[in-house]
């Protein structure tokens, strides 16, 4: 796998996931995203991990769950389709899944954990893929993807939400 996601391998709108990502070393980056992150978490107590920077706003805890969900969810898209599966898959909704996943009453060594697993487990997908599977494609919420485009995602994604935590939560 080498190089960055064309502008026809996910739509526009993702962009600013892959964008946020400047490597073509997408495993490195990844690997490099996890320890960093693991990092930045630790330095955020129990108590910390519930506040909300608004009274709309969500918590440092389900902004992770969050993060989890959605890397779940994209590298399930990328298995689908890595696999040679033609079917398109359905949308996800933040706003049903966020509040369903119940992450303040998680601790926050948990949510932490959680991420530290899932992300082992994306690493370890991606990095066992063929070469020839990172150009296969597929449709999810009516949008077109490539495997290679959903590794991008992946990162920019949890990216696009640390950014957040330090800018607005810390």
């Amino acid at each position: 796998m080498s190089g960055r996601p064309g502008s026809n391998e996910a739509a526009p709108y993702y962009f600013r996931y892959i964008d946020r990502i400047p490597s073509e070393d997408i495993l490195g980056v990844l690997e490099t995203q996890r320890k960093e992150t693991l990092s930045f978490f630790a330095g955020i107590s129990e108590e910390k991990s519930l506040h909300r920077y608004g009274p709309d706003k969500w918590s440092i805890r389900q902004v992770v769950g969050h993060v989890n969900d959605c890397e779940r969810l994209f590298v399930s898209r990328a298995f689908w389709f890595a696999r040679g599966f033609d079917t398109p898959l359905p949308s996800f909704d933040q706003e049903v899944a966020t509040p369903m996943a119940r992450a303040d009453e998680v601790p926050w060594s948990k949510n932490v954990q959680e991420f530290d697993g899932i992300r082992q487990t994306t690493l370890d997908f991606f990095r066992s893929l063929p070469a020839d599977a990172w150009m296969r494609s597929g449709i999810a919420s009516d949008n077109p993807f490539t495997v290679r485009a959903l590794a991008y995602i992946t990162a920019g994604h949890a990216s696009h939400h640390i950014a957040i935590l330090r800018e607005k939560y810390l």
